[in-house]
């Protein structure tokens, strides 16, 4: 099957792979800062620890991505921060992801920098500001 049909549609699936992955990565912020949703060991995150100052990129940041503001800019940043978390916290527990709980680390960091290269996609404010 000749799935070149879907080609038609990637301006606005690429949205769509933004607002997702912005709505799962504010999550993590909101669960540090407002305890939802409650994950045990992420409450109360202390501000200025390393996962403090982690949360609030992941709120400000997917609230950013999800409504298509600054998103090249802030798709970079949020990339550089996952490369970091990566290495600073799942990397010295063992070189291979799926052993030291990277993968999502990887993921997001890499789906961060194709937003950045490829923008926000047509249903986004900086598109709407023709600046995508």
């Amino acid at each position: 099957m000749d799935f070149m049909f879907l080609s038609r549609f990637a301006p606005q699936l690429l949205s769509v792979l933004r607002i997702i992955t912005a709505l799962l990565f504010f999550a993590h912020g909101s669960a540090k800062y407002f305890g939802f949703p409650a994950v045990e060991g992420l409450a109360n995150v202390p501000p200025m620890s390393p996962g403090g100052i982690a949360g609030i990129l992941e709120i400000v940041g997917g609230i950013l991505l999800v409504i298509g503001l600054f998103s090249r800019l802030t798709a970079f940043i949020l990339s550089g921060l996952m490369a970091v978390a990566y290495f600073m916290v799942h990397a010295p527990q063992g070189f291979h992801p799926i052993l030291n709980n990277g993968e999502l680390a990887i993921l997001y960091c890499f789906i961060f920098l194709y937003i950045a290269a490829a923008g926000p996609g047509p249903w986004s404010v900086d598109a709407s500001r023709g600046k995508a």
